[in-house]
């Protein structure tokens, strides 16, 4: 198997899911205002997922300030129309990132001691997904990884 490298997505790919994001929630019959448009931008900015404190703290400079609870509903609505991943790490706290068009993703490295949480790529893991889905004669939907252990700083 290969080695995992570093995931996160291009800033081309992030920039096409801001404007499927955008164009979605149009044709979904909702507004495109400001405070939705800084969320969206917001989550596009970033290499893997994010919580909506994390979210709310980053739009907080930079123009008008976004509430803590528009930054929810602005989550609950791409959340409705599929527009972004949820993960539920270790600690209960949620954490969001884009759900791309295309399908590219990337899996999750967790410290189990500070919450970091890296993203991560690996082909052969990739194959052997889809090898073990064929094996079984199952059709596979969506997948994710979770690596959990503990980040060079905390080892």
């Amino acid at each position: 198997m290969s080695a995992p490298t570093h995931g996160g997505h291009s800033a081309t790919l992030r920039r096409q899911w801001v404007d499927h994001a955008i164009g979605q929630i149009s044709a979904a019959g909702h507004r495109s205002g400001a405070a939705r448009r800084r969320v969206i931008e917001a989550l596009a900015e970033h290499d893997c997922c994010l919580s909506a404190q994390e979210l709310h703290d980053q739009l907080q400079s930079g123009g008008r300030p976004v509430g803590i609870a528009s930054v929810y509903r602005v989550i609950e609505l791409l959340l409705g129309l599929r527009l972004v991943q949820r993960f539920d790490f270790d600690g209960g706290m949620s954490r969001y990132e884009p759900a791309l068009p295309g399908g590219e993703h990337h899996h999750h490295l967790l410290c189990v001691k500070c919450g970091d949480v890296r993203p991560f790529d690996d082909q052969g893991l990739e194959s052997a997904i889809h090898a073990t889905a064929e094996h079984a004669d199952w059709a596979i939907d969506d997948h994710d990884v979770v690596l959990r252990g503990r980040c060079p700083q905390c080892r």
